[in-house]
């Protein structure tokens, strides 16, 4: 759904662009309280993390799946983001993803950023956890509860960013298509990516909840307390006694799994993916929403690495799997970082160690 310049008129995509850098400032000091706790409540672990998920979502966006004829879908990551690391590490998340993504491979229009924030990060984002902690206060406190109440989450948030690209295009759009026909198609086709969209996320928090739970921020307080058969019947037992405080486990091997999980995604997996476009380029194409698209041409359409491919190398095997590799060692590297300066902010501010 990257919003390409030529969509959205200039002063939109001014406006947006301001709505999106306020997004991003209040989400910094937001991210501070969750990047910035002790290493006794996880806080050291959740900055390298974040920035494995920032990675780990660009390489799963660049596995387009066919949702229709002749329309393809990717993963937002904004339910996924929020879920693992928390609302406002998460709207970061995708911030640097996109960021990643225009800068280096010309994918969403850079004049278009501050649109493509506020739609696939905030947007997404803010409806995902919105919705996953109001089914979290429904649904059992286990693990399968987290998993549903995941699934969901990002169905609906695919949706609802689709609407709310229909509002800024209502607003700011260079054409004359009615809005009708814009959210009937985008809603349309984006109920069906929202499917894949939210298959994707549960089975990565599954994943990560089956080995380490206690790295899901929206599975903080998980309980399942411990029953026992008295009389034919399942009652709670009685609570243990405290017990001394464990030190805090590594996180190197989910850590190194997952870079390689994302390097192989998008080093490999990325060559077999869906060509056909995804759900915003086919209905800019059958609408004529992109009938002034053509009229610009993108800042970085020179870049080495412009539409995921390395220039120079003949193979494009391994021009998709090089540009797929850099990308994903980008967007960590730059994440990482940026995570760990917000955390350190942090903990300068309050004066904790790191």
């Amino acid at each position: 759904m990257h919003v390409p310049d030529g969509f959205i008129n200039a002063p939109v995509s001014a406006a947006a662009g301001v709505v999106a850098a306020a997004a991003v400032a209040v989400s910094l000091r937001g991210a501070r309280k969750e990047l910035g706790g002790s290493p006794e409540t996880g806080g050291d672990r959740v900055a390298p993390l974040a920035g494995l998920v920032a990675a780990f979502v660009f390489a799963v966006q660049m596995l387009n799946f066919p949702v229709a004829a002749g329309t393809s879908g990717h993963l937002l990551g904004g339910a996924l983001a929020a879920i693992l690391v928390g609302p406002w590490t998460g709207v970061l998340c995708i911030a640097v993803v996109l960021l990643m993504q225009g800068v280096l491979f010309a994918d969403g229009g850079l004049t278009a950023l501050g649109v493509n924030i506020t739609v696939m990060g905030v947007v997404t984002v803010v409806v995902a956890y919105a919705v996953f902690r109001g089914l979290r206060l429904v649904l059992p406190r286990t693990r399968g509860g987290v998993t549903a109440a995941t699934f969901v989450a990002a169905l609906v948030s695919v949706p609802a960013a689709a609407a709310a690209f229909t509002l800024v295009y209502a607003v700011g759009g260079t054409t004359d298509v009615p809005v009708g026909k814009v959210l009937t198609a985008m809603v349309g086709v984006h109920v069906l990516i929202g499917v894949g969209e939210a298959a994707i996320t549960a089975l990565t928090v599954g994943a990560v909840l089956a080995v380490r739970p206690d790295l899901v921020h929206g599975a903080r307080g998980l309980t399942a307390p411990l029953k026992l058969r008295v009389g034919g019947e399942l009652v709670d037992a009685a609570p243990a006694a405290p017990a001394a405080p464990a030190a805090p486990k590594s996180t190197r091997k989910l850590w190194t799994g997952g870079v390689v999980t994302a390097l192989v995604l998008a080093g490999v997996v990325s060559f077999y993916a869906s060509a056909s476009p995804d759900g915003l380029e086919k209905v800019a194409a059958d609408q004529g929403i992109d009938a002034k698209a053509d009229q610009y041409e993108h800042a970085t359409a020179d870049s080495p690495l412009a539409d995921y491919g390395v220039k120079g190398v003949e193979s494009a095997r391994l021009s998709g799997g090089l540009a797929g590799v850099i990308g994903v060692g980008a967007t960590l590297a730059v994440g990482t970082g940026a995570f760990w300066a917000v955390r350190r902010r942090r903990a300068a501010g309050t004066g904790a160690r790191v």
